[in-house]
C-alpha cells in the first residue's frame, strides 16, 4: 500500500481516485452485447454462452428439478446461516416499511402520495470466483417484502454448466419465481428488453463486473431502471493506536480479496498505527487462498496518516467510501460526522463481515464516491411513489388566482383556461 504523511488538501482528489476507470473497449464490447440481445433474444444468449464461456446454453431457465436437486446437496449448516441472517435481514427491511402521506394542503385540496412496489423486478447475482448467494438475501428478502409481483433472477453458470447449488438454495428459500443461467452484460441486457425466455423487467439490481455495471449504467440512460452506479468492492478503515492491528488488516483484506480491481484504504492517526496494521496485512495475507487478488488489489490502495480528527473526517466524506469502519477509542465521535457513506461500521468489533452477511443492513452500496448521493439498497429502492390529488369546486375557486397568474406567466394559456373554464361552469 502506498503512504502519505498529512498530504495536502489539493492533493486529496488524486488520492480519491479509484483504479477502476472507463474501459472504451469494455463499452464498445457492452453496446454490441446489448444490441444482439435486442435483436436477437434467446438466439444471442445462447450464441454469446458460445462465444464468452466457451460452453452451450441448452436450457437458458433453471429446472424445478435442478432446483431440488441443488436445495438437497446443501448442508444443513448453511440451510441454518441462510435461515439466521434472513431473520435478521427481514427484520430491518420491515422496518422500514413506507406509509401513504395524505395531506389538506388548503381548503378542498388533498394531495396524497403512495407506495407502489414496483411490478416486475430483475435481480442479477454474481458468479464467477466468488458466487454470492448472501447478495440473493439482499435482494430478494426486501423484493419480498415490498410484495414486487414478479421477481426474475439471473446468474452465470460455473464450469460445469451449474448454477451454484447455494444460490438456487436461496434464491429458492426467498421465494424467487425464476432463474436464468445466465451472466454478464447480456444477462442484464435480457432482463432489460426481454426476450422468448427471458420476462422483461422494471427495474435491475445487484452488482456484477465492469461488463455487468456498464450494462447497468447504458440501458439506464432510457430502458429499464437501476439500483445505483456499482463498481468494485471498496473499504476504508480509520485506525488509531486503540485499534488491534489485527482486527484492522482483517477488514481491509475482507475487501481486498473480492478481486483485483477492488481498493482498500487505511486512514491512521500515527506512523506506529500504519505500520502495526501494515505488518499485520502482510502476515495475515500469506495465508489467504485468494490472496493473489488480495496482494493486486493492495497494490492499488493506500494508507494515509492524518494528525487531526478533523482531516481524517473531511478525508473520509471527500472518499465517500462504500465501506467504512470506524475502529478508534471513541467512535461515535467520527461516525456523527460522516455524511457520505455507503454503510459505516462502528467500533471495533463491528467487521464489514458482519454486513455483509447476517446482521441485517443491506450490502448492495454505492462504490466509487456515488456515496455522497445514492444510497444502498433499501426497500424503498422496490417501491415508487405516486401521487393522487383530489380538489372540490371550492377548493379550485380557492386556487384558481395563483394557477391562472403562473400559467399566463409562463405563456401556457391552456394550462389556465383548464381552470377558468371550471370556475366558470355554471355561472352563465
Amino acid at each position: 500500500m502506498e503512504r502519505y504523511d498529512n498530504p495536502p488538501l489539493s492533493g486529496w482528489a488524486a488520492l480519491c481516485l479509484r483504479p477502476a476507470s472507463e474501459n472504451p473497449l469494455v463499452r464498445g464490447r457492452v453496446e454490441a452485447i446489448l444490441r444482439r440481445v435486442r435483436e436477437q433474444g434467446d438466439t444471442a444468449l445462447r450464441e454469446l454462452s458460445l462465444e464468452i464461456d466457451r460452453r452451450p446454453l441448452d436450457a437458458i431457465e433453471v429446472s424445478q428439478e435442478e432446483i431440488a436437486a441443488a436445495c438437497a446437496g446443501v448442508s444443513d449448516a448453511v440451510k441454518q446461516a441462510v435461515a439466521a441472517a434472513e431473520r435478521n435481514i427481514r427484520a430491518f427491511h420491515e422496518a422500514q416499511q413506507p406509509r401513504e402521506v395524505s395531506v389538506q394542503t388548503a381548503p378542498g385540496v388533498r394531495c396524497i402520495q403512495r407506495p407502489v412496489p414496483i411490478g416486475k423486478v430483475g435481480l442479477y447475482i454474481p458468479g464467477g470466483t466468488a458466487p454470492l448467494f448472501s447478495t440473493v438475501l439482499m435482494l430478494a428478502v426486501p423484493a419480498r417484502i415490498a410484495g414486487c409481483p414478479e421477481v426474475v433472477l439471473c446468474t452465470p453458470t460455473g464450469r460445469d454448466g451449474r448454477v451454484n447449488a447455494e444460490v438456487l438454495y436461496t434464491a429458492s428459500y426467498c421465494g424467487v419465481q425464476r432463474i436464468f443461467k445466465l451472466g454478464g452484460a447480456q444477462a442484464v441486457a435480457a432482463m432489460a428488453y426481454g426476450t422468448q425466455t427471458v420476462p422483461k423487467v422494471d427495474k435491475i439490481f445487484g452488482p456484477g463486473n465492469q461488463y455487468v455495471t456498464t450494462a447497468k449504467q447504458l440501458l439506464s440512460a432510457g430502458t429499464v431502471a437501476i439500483d445505483m452506479p456499482a463498481g468494485p468492492s471498496e473499504v476504508m478503515v480509520i485506525a488509531d493506536d486503540a485499534t488491534p492491528p489485527a482486527f484492522a488488516a482483517a477488514d481491509l483484506l475482507s475487501q481486498a480479496e473480492h478481486g483485483p480491481d477492488s481498493q482498500v484504504m487505511l486512514v491512521c492517526d500515527s506512523a506506529a498505527t500504519a505500520d502495526a496494521v501494515q505488518r499485520e496485512v502482510q502476515r495475515q495475507t500469506e495465508a489467504l487462498p485468494r490472496a493473489d487478488f488480495a496482494l493486486q488489489a493492495l497494490g492499488k490502495s493506500r494508507c494515509i496518516i492524518f494528525s487531526s480528527e478533523e482531516q481524517t473526517v473531511a478525508f473520509a466524506n471527500a472518499y465517500a467510501p462504500e465501506h467504512l469502519i470506524i475502529s478508534t477509542r471513541e467512535p461515535w465521535r467520527i461516525a456523527d460526522r460522516i455524511t457520505a457513506a455507503g454503510s459505516v461500521f462502528v467500533g471495533a468489533w463491528t467487521p464489514e463481515s458482519a454486513g455483509d452477511y447476517a446482521s441485517g443492513t443491506n450490502h448492495t452500496l454505492p462504490t466509487c464516491g456515488w456515496a455522497r448521493s445514492f444510497s444502498g439498497v433499501n426497500l424503498d429502492s422496490y417501491y415508487r411513489k405516486m401521487t393522487l390529488q383530489e380538489i372540490t369546486s371550492e377548493g379550485l375557486r380557492g386556487l384558481a388566482g395563483t394557477i391562472v397568474t403562473m400559467a399566463q406567466a409562463e405563456g401556457l394559456q391552456a394550462h389556465a383556461q383548464a381552470v377558468q373554464i371550471r370556475t366558470a361552469y355554471g355561472e352563465e
